[in-house]
């Protein structure tokens, strides 16, 4: 067979090869195609874009002091009655104890409470009872000298304590005209609404003084599809397609991020469920 007949015989296989391929991936493709668009769009959770509260703030922590406090040292061999009731609360002008001696009488609405004194300290045959006004408590906190000129009276504090799961409010009353120069830090005094009595004097509690308050659209953290420095978020049209717009993004407060740019109020994004969408996709909304 002449060379020129086998090179054509040749490139005839190879056309054909070539052609089935072409075909059989045409023919795969409409299967797949087929196959996958039986698929539903992915549910996921929408919300709507709206303003929050955002705002800058300083930590610190303090000791509770309570808003007034009376000391009486009691004789345990002249006590009349030895029921006392420790943790009861009293109104001014009723009777705390009563002594061979005397009757001891509230000065004010308090807190009863007792406290021994010391072995080894002189007349430990006695005790001390306490009375403390906890409608409010005093947080006396050190705050460094770089904020001196955010303090002021007036400023809202969010304080917390382990051993509740909520937030109590106090504010500013008084802040100091001077810096202490051995810790270059400025005195602050701050009053707690304490009404239901759950704060007692001597807990550490976490402070967060709140200044700058703004209000700026806000969106949830989970929201957001983060890239190196650059942030995503989906933003959903009106035939339920999704797509995926640049944000810029400022503080964060509470698990939520400010929006300066990329979103408007009212609009409506993905907020659960980004893992399973991409851009362009059509979304079906379960919330």
């Amino acid at each position: 067979m002449k060379t020129s007949k086998k090179i054509t015989i040749f490139l005839i296989i190879l056309a054909i090869v070539i052609a089935s391929v072409i075909v059989a991936r045409h023919f795969v493709g409409k299967h797949f195609q087929k196959k996958f668009s039986k698929y539903p769009p992915p549910g996921v959770i929408v919300e709507v874009v709206q303003s929050s509260n955002f705002f800058d703030s300083i930590e610190t922590f303090g000791t509770a002091l309570s808003k007034k406090n009376k000391n009486f040292r009691v004789k345990k061999s002249e006590i009349l009655d030895e029921k006392i009731l420790i943790g009861k609360v009293f109104n001014e002008g009723e009777v705390l104890l009563r002594t061979k001696n005397e009757v001891i009488i509230a000065p004010f609405k308090g807190v009863l409470g007792k406290r021994e004194i010391a072995q080894g300290v002189l007349g430990t045959e006695s005790f001390i009872l306490t009375l403390d006004d906890t409608s409010s408590i005093i947080l006396n906190i050190k705050v460094p000298e770089i904020y001196l000129k955010i303090l002021k009276p007036g400023l809202i504090a969010e304080v917390r304590s382990d051993a509740f799961d909520k937030i109590f409010y106090g504010k500013i009353d008084s802040v100091s005209s001077r810096v202490d120069p051995s810790t270059r830090s400025v005195l602050a005094s701050i009053t707690v609404d304490n009404k239901d009595l759950e704060l007692v004097p001597g807990m550490l509690l976490d402070i967060q003084i709140i200044y700058n308050e703004t209000q700026e659209i806000g969106v949830p953290e989970n929201s957001l599809l983060i890239q190196g420095d650059t942030a995503f978020a989906y933003k959903v049209l009106e035939d339920n397609t999704i797509e995926k717009i640049e944000v810029k993004i400022g503080k964060r407060n509470y698990g939520k991020v400010s929006i300066i740019d990329g979103l408007s109020v009212g609009d409506k994004i993905v907020k659960e469920g980004i893992s399973k969408v991409r851009d362009k996709i059509k979304i079906k909304i379960i919330n």
